[in-house]
């Protein structure tokens, strides 16, 4: 026997029909949603197993970038270099740990007064010793005290003990060349007995102490 259905049940049951379809449409809307947020985190843990398969080699090669750079640094613009002997005291003194500057003669010869690095023409080591002449000038010692182009230099750096009396020169300075004192007077070993030196053997300008900072008062 046919059922028969008031209006109000066919209401009804088109209430409930559409009620379903809501409930299906956001069972279906809330599936998608977590599937693209499980795609969005499997997306992550391969971009993470990507970086934790980075090669090894990579910092490696960084590192030896770095080295070269401080080389090539170390080559051509400053270089650490250790006074041997007292024959700059008091300024730069045995142990001494100093900066020197490999540039700056590159572009412009010594001046008087700078600290300079050059290879020791009787024994090829590196000594550390003054400029106090350049090319042109005539410079030499009268009762301890230098004398260049007939002015006498009052130089407070100095340790001046045991030179009264003592004279040396004065000697020309040729052209390209340098005159080079040690401020320990009495017991460096300098132009006096090794001559002038060629600009071009110098190796390069102190700029400052390494060790100890701040250097000597």
């Amino acid at each position: 026997t046919p059922t028969h259905l008031s209006q109000a049940d066919v209401g009804w049951s088109r209430h409930l029909g559409s009620c379903r379809h809501q409930r299906t449409v956001s069972v279906t809307v809330e599936l998608l949603h977590l599937e693209g947020e499980g795609e969005a985190d499997g997306h992550g843990d391969i971009e993470t197993a990507a970086d934790e398969q980075r090669p090894l080699w990579q910092p490696l090669l960084w590192f030896l970038v770095l080295v070269l750079v401080l080389m090539g640094v170390r080559a051509f613009v400053v270089d650490p270099v250790t006074v041997h002997g007292n024959s700059m005291s008091p300024g730069f003194r045995q142990g001494d740990l100093l900066v020197v500057d490999r540039l700056t003669y590159r572009f412009r010869d010594p001046r008087p007064g700078e600290v300079v690095v050059t290879k020791s023409p009787t024994t090829g080591d590196l000594i550390v010793k003054r400029v106090v002449a350049v090319g042109g000038q005539n410079a030499g010692i009268e009762d301890g005290h230098l004398v260049v182009d007939g002015v006498i230099f009052d130089e407070s750096y100095i340790n001046n003990v045991g030179m009264a009396g003592y004279f040396f020169g004065p000697n020309p300075v040729p052209q390209g060349e340098v005159l080079l004192l040690g401020d320990n007077r009495d017991e460096s070993v300098d132009s006096r007995e090794f001559g002038t030196v060629s600009v071009d053997s110098i190796t390069g300008r102190v700029l400052t102490h390494m060790w100890p900072l701040g250097g000597h008062d």
